[in-house]
């Protein structure tokens, strides 16, 4: 005697596996930055700055000398939502009915919400940091970060450094203006592989000063100091495939919002109308540098 089950299809418990979310590197330059909230669309960096004269100091100075000036940068924020709809019922027919679904046919909630939840935010802090740096005026309503910092725009150029070598990347600290020198948010920003590389050259030229715990993953962005220097050497997603390197005083870096918290307090609800989960997540983001002379660009 025989079994014939060739009319059956080969079993796959798909009820026991585990469901494995993917969440990506998010990248958070904003970290480093300063962050102005409030902004509904656009409002000035108001900037001060005093040009003093130093007179000849003998007999009696009568005769004004120098300026306090006031200027302005514009930071514009562009409004940016996630909206999607869920029919739940679709998933009556396949294993997450049952994984996934409470008895009964109103499926009016999901013991996937939570994870569901954790990757929007995740996908949208991405997306965020990607548009801080690679927003361009004529797509997007105002420029990111490497339009900002690209030929003309008044910073300091530098466009013989363009690896992540020690060689360029010292040649880029010696660029820094001796005004910021001392400043301890002095930061230079490059791509996740281009951090990469600078790390391994650190490895290679003298593994003695290398220390591991020097390199830190703080809330999606690679870190380190870069050696005998105070210079904060960081790797973030926003810059992807550029190999674009930057050095800047990060307060001077102004991101705005309306909110830093609408990312994460974004809305989550059963439609009975429509018979759907959905969700929506709207937030304002722009950026702009208040003193462009003091970064450093490479202009790759």
């Amino acid at each position: 005697m025989s079994l014939n089950v060739s009319a059956l299809n080969d079993f796959s418990n798909e009820v026991a596996g585990r469901i494995v979310p993917k969440i990506v590197y998010t990248g958070n330059t904003a970290e480093y930055t300063s962050v102005q909230e409030g902004i509904k669309y656009i409002e000035p960096l108001n900037l001060f700055e005093v040009d003093l004269y130093i007179q000849e100091g003998y007999g009696c100075a009568t005769t004004p000398s120098g300026s306090a000036t006031f200027t302005q940068r514009n930071i514009q924020v562009c409004g940016r939502q996630s909206f999607d709809s869920l029919c739940l019922k679709d998933l009556d027919t396949k294993y997450l009915g049952i994984s996934s679904l409470d008895r009964g046919s109103y499926n009016t909630t999901w013991k996937l919400a939570e994870t569901y939840s954790d990757l929007i935010v995740n996908q949208m802090k991405k997306a965020n940091d990607t548009f801080l740096w690679n927003a361009v005026s004529g797509s997007d309503c105002a420029d990111g970060l490497l339009e900002l910092t690209k030929t003309g725009s008044g910073v300091v150029e530098v466009p013989t450094a363009l690896t992540a070598s020690l060689t360029d990347l010292d040649t880029m600290i010696d660029a820094i203006p001796a005004d910021v020198a001392d400043r301890d948010d002095l930061t230079m920003f490059m791509s996740v592989a281009n951090f990469r590389k600078f790390v391994a050259s650190v490895r290679s030229a003298n593994s003695y000063y290398f220390n591991p715990d020097s390199i830190a993953n703080r809330g999606g962005v690679l870190d380190m100091v870069y050696p005998y220097q105070n210079v904060r050497v960081v790797g973030t997603a926003g810059l992807g495939s550029s190999n674009r390197i930057i050095i800047a005083p990060a307060k001077q870096i102004v991101v705005g919002t309306d909110l830093v918290s609408d990312v994460d307090n974004f809305a989550l609800w059963y439609d009975i109308n429509t018979d759907s989960l959905r969700h929506r997540l709207s937030m304002k983001l722009g950026v702009q540098i208040a003193y462009p002379e003091f970064v450093v660009s490479n202009l790759a």
